[in-house]
């Protein structure tokens, strides 16, 4: 049995907009291809290049889709009425950069996609993501951490942009 301690780094950055008009952002920047037949393409793709075609063609232009969206709050207000807070967990990812990193880090499949939640609180509306290159950098892979970062980097411009 082994035992790895992983920390994580959280990104966050509220905003003043309204809950719904920050998931509609973040929306119109991913695609949100219909996942049966998106799951369908890939397992018929021949060769990695037909895969990378197919993935391109499924994402936004920030190269991310939605492989799940989970309304949070829908249970809150089951639990407290009508008036409590919205909350939506997004799982988001590429396939392509995901495989960019299992294939250094075979533990990275646990981390990916990545989940982005959007949660209305008091003093606006917080997005927040847990770091990839937190996650990976344990696990001593450069090749890895390279990638992460640079997902990193595009998901928390995409936060940003959506934050407005």
């Amino acid at each position: 049995m082994a035992m790895n301690e992983i920390k994580a780094q959280r990104f966050s950055v509220s905003s003043f907009k309204g809950f719904r008009d920050v998931v509609a952002a973040l929306g119109a920047a991913i695609g949100h291809p219909e996942m049966s037949s998106f799951g369908k393409n890939i397992a018929a793709a021949k060769t990695f290049a037909e895969v990378e075609r197919i993935v391109r063609e499924a994402t936004g232009p920030w190269e991310l889709m939605e492989f799940m969206r989970l309304d949070l709050g829908d249970v809150l207000r089951k639990r407290n009425g009508a008036t409590a807070r919205q909350s939506m967990r997004l799982l988001v990812g590429n396939p392509v950069t995901m495989s960019s990193m299992v294939q250094h880090v075979p533990d990275a499949g646990s981390y990916a996609p990545v989940t982005i939640l959007i949660d209305e609180r008091a003093d606006g509306v917080h997005l927040s993501y847990d770091r990839m290159a937190s996650f990976l950098a344990t696990y001593g892979s450069p090749e890895a951490l390279k990638v992460a970062q640079g997902l990193d980097s595009k998901v928390e411009a995409l936060l940003l942009a959506a934050a407005g």
